[in-house]
């Protein structure tokens, strides 16, 4: 029943049931379960000669007992996968290409947030002489953020004795987090003491960092649909989004998640359902993908499209972009997708 309405968009009936089904049952049988499960909440008639449409609830029932039990047919996601593999190497261009295969599949908006470390560890460091007592310190973290800063030094310093102090730093601190860096102090002194601090409070700022880039595609799929429309404001509103990712996906969440009708806490959501999955290697590097569109949707494609790009997402990812050597230093363990 709920199938044949997010085809049809039309209230489904009993007759049209038992006649379009085959099911061998009379009509009267039809609308007596129809009418059981609109009193448990699960369906509603908006009018009392019309047919019933699925209420939330029934949309939720429905998700739970499909998850898993639809896939993209094989030819799509071969297509899908070799769009992938013809693209060059580079995380950007896989984002975009996420976004615009989801929004495609579904005909319904994508996002795609850029991977970030979990928690952010440090990558390399350089310390330049520029002039007098003032230092350049470039810092680099896996995830590929870059940042730069001035020291001030109590005297001046050879060129010289700032590459030893960084070549140290990068020795000791080498794919730690800041509470790692934090426990090693008392291992450094002078200079290399005080640049660590600075790495440390780099590390923290950037965990406590909201979401980072957010790559969209099918905005205008949503315009055609009144209730679709207010959902805009999740895309484009970046703390909004947050919330929402924030919530739903747990740090830990694997899989994917559904949200139907916002669920009481989003009002911007009433009338949309948002299907969203973690990509990435867990507590390394991750991201969030997500399908956007109204609640009559195909969901058993949708979560089947988000699954299967999310999967292709974290191959590139623990395949290409990731150093897990230095990352885990010692540790060859498989990583668990």
């Amino acid at each position: 029943m709920v199938r044949t309405y997010i085809e049809t968009g039309q209230p489904v009936g009993s007759k049209f049931l038992v006649e379009h089904y085959d099911l061998g049952v009379s009509p009267a049988t039809v609308r007596n379960e129809l009418a059981a499960l609109d009193s448990m909440g699960y369906l509603i008639q908006l009018h009392t000669s019309a047919g019933r449409i699925p209420t939330e609830d029934g949309y939720r029932y429905f998700v739970q007992r499909l998850l898993g039990e639809f896939e993209l047919p094989i030819r799509e996601r071969q297509m899908i996968s070799h769009q992938f593999h013809q693209a060059r190497l580079e995380m950007e261009q896989w984002m975009r290409l996420a976004t615009a295969i989801l929004a495609r599949t579904s005909q319904g908006a994508s996002f795609i947030t850029a991977p970030r470390p979990r928690p952010n560890r440090f990558k390399h460091l350089q310390l330049i002489s520029t002039q007098g007592r003032l230092v350049l310190m470039i810092l680099v973290l896996y995830g590929g953020d870059v940042t730069q800063q001035m020291l001030t030094l109590a005297e001046p310093l050879a060129q010289a004795r700032l590459s030893h102090a960084a070549e140290r730093l990068n020795a000791v601190c080498y794919g730690f987090t800041a509470d790692e860096i934090s426990a090693r102090l008392s291992q450094l002194d002078g200079l290399e003491e005080e640049a660590a601090r600075l790495i440390i409070d780099n590390l923290r700022r950037a965990d406590a960092r909201d979401i980072s880039d957010v790559y969209r595609d099918g905005l205008a799929n949503l315009l055609d649909d009144e209730g679709a429309r207010q959902a805009v404001r999740v895309l484009e509103e970046r703390p909004l989004l947050a919330d929402v990712i924030s919530q739903v996906l747990d740090p830990d969440a694997t899989g994917v998640k559904v949200v139907i009708g916002g669920e009481g806490r989003w009002e911007e959501l009433r009338d949309c359902t948002i299907i969203l999955s973690r990509y990435g290697v867990s507590d390394q590097l991750t991201g969030e993908l997500a399908v956007l569109g109204p609640t009559r949707m195909p969901y058993g494609r949708n979560i089947s499209a988000v699954r299967y790009v999310s999967d292709l997402m974290s191959t590139f990812i623990a395949d290409y972009y990731l150093d897990r050597t230095a990352l885990n230093p010692g540790d060859d363990q498989g990583i668990e997708l």
